[in-house]
């Protein structure tokens, strides 16, 4: 397993260059199976980034989007990563991908688990492409260390889809993908976006305990490619 790294001096470069290439990945995808899937990280790192390919020339009808994880809250709530992405992402020529989202209509994400499973049928496997991103706890998607369901989101055995997070250290309960999950992608991007964040990636790649920095367990078990700007 590796991490490669793909640095670019500015946000605007790396936007371009990382649409680029994401396009052509989901265009493989469709060419090669007939669609194509993405699952995307939410937060205020890929927004931009989302913008931009919104705008790809790309048959978006063919592509299934989803999220990697979610907050519990209505997503009419600014919290909301799905609103984020419907703002950001699920917009212009991307108006036409079909949007698979996490948030259901249970009010403990514990009693969603099950039909977030069944939703992702709906979605080819392996991701075509995975974009993460990374806390300044390590953490990536809702797989906080601070959880009580931190060891269970990591367990490669689990064969589970899905896991619902309390974490203690942010607000809100979340229902993420699990490392398992995670891992079944053809291409795993870590989306990084200033210094403070490349200093908490040093720390990472400094030690392999992943129950401490979560993001470790994916770069340990997956190939993984940086995309960073400052």
């Amino acid at each position: 397993m590796a991490l490669t790294q793909s640095k670019f001096r500015t946000t605007e470069q790396l936007n371009t260059a990382f649409v680029r290439k994401i396009t052509k990945l989901l265009r493989d995808g469709i060419e090669e199976n007939g669609r194509a899937s993405l699952v995307v990280s939410g937060g205020r790192t890929p927004a931009d980034l989302f913008n931009a390919l919104s705008k790809a020339n790309l048959e978006w009808d063919k592509v299934d989007i989803s999220l990697a994880d979610e907050r519990w809250v209505d997503n009419t709530d600014d919290a909301s990563n799905e609103k984020m992405l419907r703002t950001k992402l699920l917009i212009n020529n991307a108006a036409n991908a079909n949007f698979v989202p996490l948030k259901t209509q249970h009010g403990d994400a514990e009693d969603a688990v099950i039909t977030c499973t069944e939703n992702l049928q709906k979605m080819r496997t392996p991701f075509d492409v995975l974009i993460l991103g990374m806390g300044e706890d390590g953490h990536t998607a809702s797989l906080f260390p601070c959880s009580k369901q931190i060891a269970q989101g990591l367990d490669l055995e689990s064969g589970n889809a899905f896991i619902a997070v309390q974490p203690t250290s942010a607000p809100n309960q979340r229902m993420s993908l699990t490392l398992p999950a995670l891992l079944n992608s053809n291409q795993i991007f870590l989306h990084l976006i200033g210094e403070s964040k490349k200093d908490v990636l040093n720390t990472v790649l400094s030690d392999d305990d992943a129950l401490v920095m979560p993001i470790r367990a994916v770069i340990n078990n997956a190939d993984v490619e940086l995309v960073w700007s400052p």
